[in-house]
């Protein structure tokens, strides 16, 4: 039978009551698909479940074939030897034996067919970049992004039939990512991946588009009810490109639905309201009829019985097409995205062209890595940090904030600025969104602070929301809204890997607030499609301990 997955009538609900699937059915087949969807839509927990890691509440999973599973946050113990990582310590071991000369009968057991296990360790170690990786090295000894990879290396010696990524480009720089990609290519069997990464979703057969908003969840928060669906798929053949056209086109019809069904709705509501004034004045004539009692009362009677059954039939037929009207309005409504935009405008943050923003002289870093002279970043330029896991990206970072001390030298920040690390951990968990913010801007009063985070997307009671129950993708909004709108206002920002586990939607909306940003930028990423959307005019690289500047097709991206 050939590999395959097939999730049927599936349910899944937190401790918490939260429900994730109802009724869910999918089926992925031979070949590579995107799972897309945004933040808190379910697809690490649909991997999760598929690789056995959670029980379903309700419906089936099934598998045919092994799986493989690489999860979003990879953790391995440092003590282990690369070759126990890889789950061929027991077989190599074996082989040892026998070419020392054991001729045990559990050592053939125990290697079987496979004897040039060690050879394709080593194979796939190469092909993955890590051929300088040695099979008796300790996990400690190797960088996060190599602990990623070589978490990868043991699936793909393992051979699966189906395998699951969770966002497997998260911690890889550059080149371990182009490394990945053609592992991705190269995959024969059933893949399923949950990305943001643009490069890798341009590399999948299909897209398949999780969501869980119910069809009548806009109208729910007016009218103050409606059911609840949770968790649909849509299927798009071609790479995440295709299904951007799609999109668009099917949104295109989405909207003109929408406008069809507005116009549909106003219409029945004019008639139900007509019907209403006619059947009101036939009411007052009839009430006049039989107050001068111009007819005989058993002909009055007949006729006032006729014209309230009429009426009520009347009044009946106006409210089922009204209702009719605007459940179509609602379906419309929810065939179209929420695609909010993040809208902000900093004046206070424009940096004129030519002024010295930051300055680095002859600066040595924490761990060995140095800057060699002096940088100097001026006016508005947007430059992007690149380099290898380990270099020293987020200490120089820090550096510059003056969250880590130097070993020599001096930086000298000309203007305010403020640093997004990739923890987040600017928020306080415990205080609300507008809490947080305020901390930010003391001398801002609350009405101007929910103004202004209404620009961010946080409008009304999302403001009240504590930050440790927001998702990944509401805590960085909130975060980038912290220092956007920070006093003094921020005329240099920082960001390092900004879009780490942010959904597509989301990294929309922080390139739309970029583009809003009058300061100089400086971002720290191996994503080169969101560096090449945000305007980056400097590109520098930190390699070997120095910092230096490089041309954009350095790195593969067009000048």
């Amino acid at each position: 039978m050939p590999a395959s997955i097939t999730v049927t009538s599936l349910s899944f609900t937190w401790p918490d009551g939260s429900p994730v699937f109802e009724g869910l059915d999918v089926a992925f087949g031979p070949g590579r698909t995107g799972l897309v969807g945004v933040n808190g839509s379910g697809k690490s927990t649909l991997l999760k479940l598929i690789a056995g890691e959670l029980a379903p509440a309700d419906g089936t999973v099934r598998v045919a074939g092994e799986v493989g599973y690489l999860p979003q946050n990879v953790t391995l113990d440092t003590t282990l030897r690369v070759d126990e990582a890889l789950g061929i310590a027991d077989r190599r071991a074996a082989l040892h034996a026998i070419e020392a000369g054991d001729v045990s009968e559990a050592h053939f057991e125990t290697v079987g067919d496979d004897w040039d296990v060690e050879e394709r360790a080593l194979a796939t170690l190469g092909e993955l970049g890590l051929g300088h990786v040695q099979l008796d090295r300790t996990i400690g000894e190797v960088s996060g992004g190599e602990s990623v990879l070589l978490r990868l290396a043991a699936l793909l010696l393992r051979r699966p039939d189906v395998l699951l990524l969770d966002e497997p480009t998260n911690n890889l720089d550059l080149y371990a990512r182009r490394r990945l990609y053609t592992a991705v290519q190269s995959w024969p069997g059933v893949m399923v991946v949950v990305s943001h990464d643009r490069e890798l979703l341009e590399l999948v057969d299909q897209i398949a588009d999780l969501r869980r908003v119910n069809s009548a969840a806009r109208s729910a928060s007016v009218e103050g009810g409606g059911g609840r669906r949770v968790g649909e798929i849509t299927w798009y053949g071609g790479n995440y490109s295709a299904y951007e056209e799609a999109l668009a086109i099917e949104q295109e019809a989405a909207e003109r639905m929408v406008r069809v069904a507005e116009s549909d709705f106003r219409k029945q509501k004019r008639e139900l309201t007509d019907a209403q004034v006619k059947l009101a004045r036939r009411k007052r004539y009839g009430q006049k009829m039989w107050d001068q009692k111009r007819e005989p009362k058993i002909v009055m009677g007949a006729r006032k019985r006729a014209a309230q059954e009429s009426a009520g039939k009347h009044r009946i037929m106006h409210e089922e097409k009204l209702a009719e009207a605007r459940e179509r309005l609602d379906e419309a409504v929810e065939a179209v995205r929420d695609d909010d935009e993040i809208r902000v405008d900093l004046p206070y943050t424009a940096v004129p062209p030519g002024r010295t923003v930051l300055t680095l002289q002859d600066l040595g870093l924490r761990y060995g890595a140095r800057v060699k002279g002096g940088f100097e970043l001026r006016g508005p330029e947007r430059v992007a940090l690149i380099g290898r896991n380990g270099a020293g990206k987020t200490t120089l970072l820090r550096t510059i904030t003056g969250e880590l001390e130097a070993e020599s030298g001096e930086v000298t920040a000309h203007v305010p600025l403020r640093f997004l690390p990739q923890r987040l951990d600017v928020l306080d968990g415990e205080r609300t969104v507008a809490e947080n913010v305020a901390r930010f801007a003391p001398g801002a009063t609350n009405n101007r602070v929910r103004a202004r985070l209404a620009r961010f997307l946080f409008r009304g009671a999302r403001a009240d929301q504590r930050a440790a129950t927001l998702s990944g993708g509401e805590r960085f909004r909130a975060a980038l809204a912290a220092l956007m709108l920070a006093e003094p206002a921020p005329q240099l920002l920082m960001l390092d890997e900004p879009t780490n586990n942010l959904d597509m939607a989301s990294v929309r909306q922080l390139t739309t607030a970029l583009e809003s940003y009058e300061g100089a930028l400086i971002v720290a990423s191996h994503d080169l499609a969101f560096l090449g959307s945000v305007g980056i005019t400097r590109w520098l690289l930190l390699e070997e301990g120095e910092l230096r500047e490089i041309t954009p097709e350095t790195v593969g991206f067009p000048a």
